[in-house]
């Protein structure tokens, strides 16, 4: 389970913008049970996402099909940062750099 920030400006509407980014990017709407927004694709055997605390974050959760074919891992990652890229607002390197401020800040 992952916990991105979501950028400022970006929050008020953010299940809005899980649902469509999943559209967009995977082909079809999550299912949406007890407040988990949930879907199966190519190498995502599961992927469930929920809004953080006060909903400035959003908290990933995925499970990963061992056999898939390289070519459905290559697309299926792709558009996972893709999805992550529209619905958080951050691309890769500001995720990572998030990601290393926060742990730095645990420890």
């Amino acid at each position: 389970m992952q916990e991105f920030q979501v950028k400022r400006g970006l929050t008020h509407d953010l299940k809005e913008r899980v649902v469509q980014a999943s559209t967009t990017y995977f082909g079809i709407p999550p299912r949406e049970e007890n407040g988990i927004l949930s879907i199966s694709y190519g190498a995502l055997k599961r992927l469930e996402v929920r809004l953080g605390e006060g909903g400035k974050s959003i908290i990933i959760d995925t499970e990963s099909n061992k056999d898939a074919p390289d070519a459905m891992i290559l697309d299926t990652n792709k558009r996972f940062r893709q999805f992550l890229e529209e619905t958080t607002g951050f691309n890769t390197k500001e995720r990572v750099k998030r990601a290393k401020k926060a742990a730095e800040e645990e420890s």
